[in-house]
């Protein structure tokens, strides 16, 4: 049986990431499905990454892995310093205005003027 790291190495080739095989090796520590509940997603989207089949821009994977395992931060202009993985879960709340919390309303307004969402929409 490969290990995730094999799997990845074989199906990338030269142009593994550097993210993906920092992935693959976290998989390999615990599981896939660890490392995909950790990060919010599934299991099966963490499989199509590693054997490089994900079909779509890996942009928002890669951020979001940065931001769980690797800590990686953003400067938001409406809440200071946070998480990667928070600033897309607060874009992607912004998306539909909701008026009962006050947060979320402040965050659809903040969002909507972020460059960050800008650039990801793009």
């Amino acid at each position: 049986m490969s290990s995730p790291l094999e799997i990845a190495r074989a199906a990338w080739g030269e142009d593994l990431p550097d993210w993906v095989e920092a992935l693959a090796v976290e998989c390999g520590a615990t599981s896939q499905n660890r490392v995909a509940a950790r990060m919010e997603r599934s299991a099966g989207l963490i499989s199509q990454v590693l054997h490089a089949k994900y079909p779509a821009n890996s942009s928002a994977i890669e951020e979001r892995f940065r931001s769980v395992f690797q800590l990686a931060r953003v400067d938001c202009p409406a809440l200071g310093t946070l998480p990667a993985h928070e600033c897309q879960d607060w874009r992607a709340k912004a998306r539909s205005f909701a008026t009962g919390n006050p947060l979320r309303v402040l965050m659809f307004r903040a969002c909507a003027a972020c460059p960050r969402n800008a650039r990801e929409e793009g």
